[in-house]
Formats: C-alpha cells, structure tokens, sequence
C-alpha cells in the first residue's frame, strides 16, 4: 500500500517521475557494466564516463562548449531571421509558394552530412561554413511550421480584417503571426537541438575545437569514456536551450500554451 502511495505521489510531482526514471537508468546501467564486466571501450559505466570529464580542465572545457554553442546559436538565429519572412512570403503568394517550396524539399532531402565537405571548401574552415550547415539543418521546420499556423488560420478572421479593408502588413502582423504563435514555438524548440545537431556535424567535418571535435578527437584514440562525457555535455546543452526556448514562450507568450491537464 505505500508503494502504491508513493508511485501515485511520483506521478503527481511534476518532475520526479522523470528524476527517479533516469536514476533508475543508470543504476541499472551501472551495475550492468559491472556484472557483465563490459569493456570500457564498448559501453563504459556512468561512474567512468564521469571520470571522463577529469581528462581536460574545466577551462579546456569552456572552450569546447562556447566554441559548438556559438556556432549553435548563429545558425539557429539566422534560419529565424530567414524562416520567418520566407513562411509570409509562402503565405501571401501561392505563386511563390509553388516556386519554392519544392527547392525548399530538395534542400531538406539532400543531406547535409554529404554536403558539409563542399560547404567546407567553398567558404574555407572558418565560423562562416559552419554557421551555414547549422542553418540547412535547422531553418526548414521554422518555415513549414509557421507556414502551417498562418495558413491555418480561421478564414472568418480574414475575411472580417478584409471587409475592414485592414493592410496586408496588419492581417499577417495582428492575425496570421498571433495565430501562428505554437506552431512558431514548436518549430523553435524543435529548431534550437537541431542547432547542437548542426553544429557538431559541421565539427567532425573541419574543426580545432568545439564538442563535436572533441567527441571525434577521444573516439579516434580510444578514449570512450571521454568522448561519452562530450556526448553528456551536448545532452545538456540541448535540454538547456530547449528550456530557454520554452521559458521565453511561458514568459512573453503564456496565452499560446495548451492547458494544464488535470
């Protein structure tokens, strides 16, 4: 009986089942590695890959992080700065619409990792090519989430801001846009960790430091542990940008939030 209460208090408490899932995780993991003796070169247990962060400083550390998440975030700004007038373009103009949006698929189908090398070569082993792969990868589901919530706005709504004879600028910025407010953020929250994805791509392709180059760096002299410890690090730099991400629409966007489920 207080199993029971207590499972249905985990359930209750934001944030503990998931806390108490992932302790579960790698308890079992841990005591998996030790059991069955697995090699540390094939899957090495929590405790070492927590060694594995006591390979470098945590000034080395720094490094590596500031230099993937800067090339993240750039990216990840520019598809917005590129996604956003593009969906509006698409919206307004069916003519656009079916001149580019198939461009637009053939660039989302081609992939990227194939095409890293010549990006690489064309713009030099600099930031720049590594900011544009960042932006392959993420601007395509800003622009076909935010075309789908403008376009799925209620057609009375139109209708009513035409008869008013309201500017275009108007129905897309004080209609269409606000409509369009959760598929943006959805797009934006799945956006921001295709940004690490991006960048950590660009990485392995040409790159003297970020996470990314130390993950492939570790891996290629047989420091699993190490490279496992870099993976735990993008891991969370992920969670952390998807959650700024999400506190920026709680903060400044409440009213486009589901309700709570009881």
């Amino acid at each position: 009986m207080d199993l029971r209460k207590t499972a249905l208090n985990l359930g209750r408490a934001p944030g503990l089942l998931p806390l108490a899932t992932f302790l579960a995780i790698l308890i079992v993991w841990e005591v998996s590695c030790r059991v069955l003796a697995i090699p540390p070169f094939v899957l090495p247990s929590p405790s070492r890959i927590v060694g594995g962060f006591e390979a470098i400083s945590a000034t080395r550390w720094l490094e590596h992080v500031w230099a993937t998440l800067q090339v993240a975030l750039a990216g990840y700004f520019v598809s917005i700065a590129v996604a956003l007038p593009l969906a509006i373009m698409l919206t307004r103009s069916e003519t656009v619409s079916r001149a580019l949006y198939p461009i637009l698929v053939v660039i989302q189908s081609t992939p990227v990792v194939a095409v890293a090398p010549i990006i690489i070569v064309a713009l030099g082993s600099g930031d720049a090519p590594r900011v544009v792969i960042t932006f392959l990868i993420t601007f395509f589901p800003l622009v076909v989430s935010t075309t789908t919530g403008m376009l799925a706005t209620p057609p009375e709504l139109i209708e009513l801001s035409r008869s008013l004879r309201a500017p275009a600028i108007r129905e897309i910025t004080q209609i269409r846009l606000p409509f369009a407010i959760p598929y943006i953020f959805s797009a934006l929250k799945i956006s921001v960790t295709l940004a690490v994805i991006g960048a950590v791509v660009s990485e392995f392709v040409a790159a003297d430091k970020g996470i990314g180059y130390y993950i492939q760096f570790s891996t290629s002299m047989f420091q699993v542990q190490q490279a496992w410890a870099g993976l735990v690090v993008l891991v969370a730099m992920s969670l952390v940008l998807f959650q700024a991400v999400s506190a920026v629409q709680r903060i400044f966007f409440a009213w486009s939030l589901p309700p709570e489920r009881s």
